[in-house]
């Protein structure tokens, strides 16, 4: 029987960088630990003038951001909608619940962002909309990609659940869109467990998505005074974080700058001393445009072939180092291939979904257990 070895460096762990613990107790103390409340103002206010946005709204998931996304489109069966095959599955199952059919993309081998010299010849009559993933949190090619979306009529959704706070040649990840979805799920910079946020960059969807979030009624404007009474006006669903979540979270999003300082250091240490061992045994590091300021989400290491990965993964399992894989190509999972998905469409997905190897990342890894795994590595024979 093998035995496994005990996991001493994690590939994730949550971390307590500030009040925390404090402001759960104080949304506690304040009786309203339900929707928001005190704490999910402050989230909003804070999303809304760092990134100016129109509105932000937090959910309970990335995926109930997506979920009101599609609704608030008006995405109904038959429609289309183009998305990137490497990327989570919540991508494009929010739409395909609202009847829509997937048409998967290719990335580009670079940043293994939407390749945006694909796009043009898959919109037809029936796409509503392109969905674009920031891929580790680096800046997907906006120009062409609003460029497209603008003589297409049609309009653009980031999931920008790896890069907030991220730019693209000095504007904020998440406002090129027509809206933009965020994860505050465990594995994310900032995190609440599990949460997210709805971006709007248009004054005129504020009023519906906020109906679309409070289970179809007008209850918003109950609360504000515009109303005397509140009612089912529309389509919704409960999508409204409790109060002691969006506390935890704004404790985090007020460190941002020591979070995203301390993974910048780690993500660099990582290039520095990978480099001349990547470009030894021919393994890919991530590309970083240069109009690209990335939110340093992720270090990642592209093998030469899927049994390399799959030894590297062995290697360091066996010195107590949590490493893992990423995405599957959607357009061949089981449901990928029902929506006529099949091997070839996306060659460039295939091949990176095979070798690529994510690294221990995450706010408390300490420089000694960064050079343990980085130790490991450098032992490894390709």
């Amino acid at each position: 029987m093998t035995i496994q070895s005990e996991i001493k460096i994690p590939f994730n762990r949550s971390s307590l960088v500030g009040k925390e613990i404090e402001y759960v107790a104080q949304a506690v103390a304040n009786g309203h630990i339900s929707g928001d409340g005190e704490f999910t103002k402050r989230c909003h206010r804070l999303l809304e003038e760092t990134l100016s946005v129109k509105k932000a709204l937090l959910t309970t998931s990335c995926t109930h951001a997506l979920e009101m996304a599609a609704l608030l489109l008006n995405i109904q069966p038959g429609d289309e909608v183009i998305v990137p095959s490497f990327t989570f599955v919540s991508t494009i199952n929010a739409f395909v619940l609202r009847g829509a059919r997937p048409i998967f993309a290719d990335i580009r081998p670079d940043t293994l962002n939407l390749n945006e010299h694909k796009i043009q010849g898959l919109i037809t009559k029936q796409t509503k909309a392109i969905i674009l993933v920031h891929y580790a949190g680096v800046a997907c090619g906006m120009d062409q990609l609003n460029e497209i979306a603008a003589n297409s009529n049609l309009p653009l959704i980031e999931d920008n659940a790896h890069g907030l706070f991220g730019k693209y040649k000095g504007q904020f990840l998440g406002t090129f869109g027509r809206v933009a979805t965020q994860s505050f799920h465990e594995t994310k910079n900032f995190s609440c467990g599990e949460g997210g946020a709805l971006l709007l960059n248009n004054l005129e969807d504020i009023e519906r998505a906020e109906i679309i979030r409070e289970k179809g009624t007008n209850r918003g404007r109950f609360f504000r005074g515009q109303v005397d009474k509140y009612s089912w006006v529309d389509v919704g669903s409960s999508y409204l974080p409790s109060d002691m979540l969006a506390a935890f979270l704004l404790a985090q999003l007020e460190e941002r700058e020591r979070i995203q300082s301390r993974r910048k250091k780690i993500w660099q240490t990582y290039w520095d001393q990978l480099s001349d061992w990547a470009e030894i045994n021919k393994v890919g590091l991530p590309t970083i445009p240069a109009h690209c300021e990335q939110s340093y989400h992720m270090f990642y290491l592209l093998l030469p072939s899927l049994s390399v990965r799959q030894e590297l993964i062995a290697h360091l399992r066996r010195a107590g180092i949590l490493s893992v894989f990423h995405y599957l190509p959607l357009h061949l999972s089981t449901m990928g291939r029902k929506f006529g998905g099949q091997e070839g469409d996306c060659p460039v997905t295939e091949d990176i979904s095979d070798r690529l190897l994510r690294l221990p990342f995450y706010f408390s890894l300490t420089d000694e257990e960064q050079q343990t795994v980085l130790s490991e590595i450098h032992r490894f024979k390709i």
